[in-house]
């Protein structure tokens, strides 16, 4: 455990404000808007901002520019830093794991499908905004994964520096890692213009697993 950054974690939320809008955008269902926040706690827009910030540098929340296709600047959006997940009172992603996991069970389905459900559900919310290469991104990163990505003609490479089930995976990697592989497959699926070509397994401990994705051929010369 990194005793320096769960005192940073905890210095952070120390502050009745912050916690506030940190429980806000915890609960919430979809990234959190600057407008959104500074109504709910009745503050200006720049000491909203001033909270956000110290949130977003003790890794507790993550800000993001919102993908759009219309006119209009984009707005700065927040929600839960992965890696802060199941800590200070917040669901944590083994719940998320659990729940995949029992629907495996209950309709009889492999990890990977049910992997690959999950995938395409996820790329029917956020499909037609943007390249799907930079979409698959954002959902690794929001997943945890840490990726670095690569790219080289039509193949595209994501090394994944984190496993967000090390302990599992490590006592059975086979169905989380082909729950991991299903869901790369539901994404480029449904964001269309991708195919996984393989997903290559590493020690859980140490990561690096690599994730490789081909462009198709009109996507690729768009």
């Amino acid at each position: 455990m990194d005793t320096n950054a769960i005192q940073r974690e905890a210095r952070a939320l120390g502050d009745p404000t912050r916690y506030r809008l940190f429980r806000y955008i915890v609960d919430s269902d979809r990234p959190v808007g600057v407008a959104e926040l500074t109504t709910y706690v009745e503050l200006n827009h720049n000491a909203v901002r001033q909270h956000l910030a110290v949130l977003k540098d003790a890794d507790l929340v993550v800000e993001e520019v919102e993908a759009r296709d219309s006119p209009g600047r984009p707005r700065l959006l927040y929600r839960l830093h992965p890696e802060a997940a199941g800590k200070w009172e917040t669901s944590g992603p083994y719940a998320w794991l659990a729940g995949l996991l029992g629907e495996a069970v209950k309709h009889d389905l492999s990890s990977r499908e049910v992997g690959r459900q999950e995938g395409l559900q996820r790329a029917n919310e956020c499909s037609g905004i943007g390249d799907s290469v930079d979409t698959m991104e954002r959902e690794l990163i929001r997943g945890g994964f840490r990726p670095t990505r690569s790219e080289r003609g039509r193949q595209v490479d994501f090394v994944l520096a984190r496993c967000p089930f090390e302990e599992v995976a490590t006592g059975n990697p086979g169905t989380v890692c082909q729950l991991h592989l299903g869901l790369a497959e539901g994404l480029a699926q449904g964001l269309g213009g991708l195919t996984v070509d393989r997903l290559t397994a590493k020690d859980p401990h140490r990561a690096g697993c690599r994730l490789v994705l081909k462009r198709d051929p009109v996507s690729a010369q768009g």
